[in-house]
């Protein structure tokens, strides 16, 4: 009897840069490839469809995007029906300058667009090169096309799009203006990924508080009221929010809904009123201040983040230690700080006084060496304590897991003999603190014979 020879199954392979909502297009786009019938693959080497989801809100983005699209086009040579294809915001913002710079590029799929994935790739099959940019009133999104196989976290896009002017962000230029989904339609994606079995929802936004009912009179307030109230969500999320619209109702689901997490990530800047106008943030930092107190006041265990530039055109010694000072007042649980860099199509470029990118440098590393002792401090709070951690993985040694608490800090420990699934809850007293991270002892753990568990986990991070 024969065996006769079967096809090499297709496969495709997505390289994700950036943010959540980036990850939640690769999601999308993965779905719709595996509907047509090609499979994910961990090794670029393999694929018939490569996608480069970029992202654009860091300097120099654009010279990432192309090192890399030129390491891809080598593969091209050894495979001449390999498909590649630029997506997301440096996609939005190139257009077709990336068909013309690279010309193996076989298409460029702006941010708007990615539901229209696979009618691009048959296009391109029959010998078109497109540039699928720009933003339409229909987009297409299909919550049945999105791949989230291996996630433990479930996220649902809420609103797309920017309609602030922030001189520093170029992220109304590659994502739009803002468009709100429909809250029906967002409950619905809720409870489909319930059934599919995430106990964490996730609600994005690049303003996700600002979301708000197309046609109706409901706000974000009442979109988490809603999300909160559905029966099986056990932990939810929510970024990126802006404080100037971050309203009193808002902050009362913290207070009403134990199932909303006590973490939030709230995007301050600068500690300088002066920045703060430069930037055209549109709030004060006593507006912040009051804001934050409120949050506290509603939910005392919260724990905050958020982001600050330094070095922004015009900054002083003098509005850098206010950024200093109120760091140290508000002490942040974590936060993501970076030097100012200059995005085309943004007003910043423009203004007078650029700080020399050796002061921006002190300035970073000043913050980076003020909050190390904040997050140790606010860590130790925890030794002791037992935390509920979603697992998330595994770590970088072996025998030793990872997962996150309520407030979002990562969590590492000790496996035992029966690992704990990605997306599972389980019990972790917490035996030490370092300021990126918590050590613990898996309280439903069965141990490894002769091994005790904090000082496994110890061993090993």
């Amino acid at each position: 009897m024969s065996i006769l020879p079967t096809e090499a199954p297709r496969r495709f392979y997505v390289e994700t840069w950036g943010c959540q909502m980036n990850e939640l297009d690769s999601q999308r786009m993965a779905g719709q490839l595996m509907q047509q019938g090609l499979l994910p693959t961990r090794d670029a080497t393999e694929a018939d469809v490569i996608l480069l989801n970029s992202c654009s809100v860091r300097d120099k983005a654009e010279h990432k995007v192309y090192s890399r699209l030129g390491q891809y086009r080598l593969l091209k040579q050894k495979r001449p029906g390999l498909l590649i294809g630029l997506c997301g915001c440096v996609a939005e913002q190139e257009g077709k300058r990336a068909l013309s710079r690279v010309p193996d590029l076989d298409f460029v799929l702006g941010t708007a667009r990615v539901g229209e994935l696979s009618d691009v790739i048959k296009r391109r099959r029959r010998g078109e090169r497109i540039v699928a940019t720009g933003f339409t009133d229909q987009r297409h999104y299909e919550i049945d096309q999105i791949s989230r196989q291996g996630e433990y976290k479930g996220m649902v896009t809420l609103i797309e799009g920017c309609d602030k002017r922030c001189t520093f962000c170029i992220v109304p230029l590659t994502r739009g203006p803002e468009r709100s989904r429909p809250l029906s339609e967002v409950l619905r994606e809720v409870r489909h990924l319930l059934d599919y079995g995430f106990r964490e929802i996730e609600l994005l936004g690049q303003t996700v508080n600002h979301w708000r009912e197309p046609g109706g009179q409901e706000d974000f307030a009442d979109l988490l009221d809603a999300v909160a109230r559905i029966d099986g969500v056990e932990r939810l999320r929510f970024v990126t929010s802006y404080p100037r619209d971050f309203t009193s109702a808002m902050v009362e689901q913290f207070a009403r809904h134990p199932n909303i997490c006590p973490y939030l990530h709230l995007p301050v800047q600068s500690g300088s009123d002066r920045m703060l106008r430069l930037m055209g943030r549109g709030y004060t930092v006593e507006q912040y201040r009051n804001l934050v107190a409120e949050l506290r006041r509603a939910r005392p265990e919260i724990s905050l983040s958020t982001d600050l530039i330094v070095g922004f055109p015009g900054e002083t010694e003098e509005d850098h230690r206010a950024t200093l000072e109120l760091v140290e007042e508000i002490r942040f649980g974590s936060f993501f700080a970076f030097k100012y860099s200059p995005r085309p199509g943004t007003a910043a470029p423009k203004l007078p006084n650029p700080v020399d990118d050796a002061t921006a440098g002190r300035r970073l590393q000043e913050l980076f060496r003020l909050q190390e002792p904040i997050q140790l401090g606010l860590n130790e709070r925890l030794v002791g304590t037992r935390q509920d951690v979603l697992v998330t993985g595994w770590g970088k040694e072996p025998g030793v897991q990872k997962g996150r608490t309520v407030c979002h800090r990562v969590v590492h420990f000790a496996a035992g003999e029966a690992p704990v699934a990605p997306g599972e809850i389980t019990a972790v007293e917490i035996s030490r603190a370092l300021p990126h991270s918590l050590l613990g002892r898996h309280l439903d753990a069965v141990p490894v014979a002769g091994t005790e568990l904090a000082s496994h986990v110890e061993r090993h991070i």
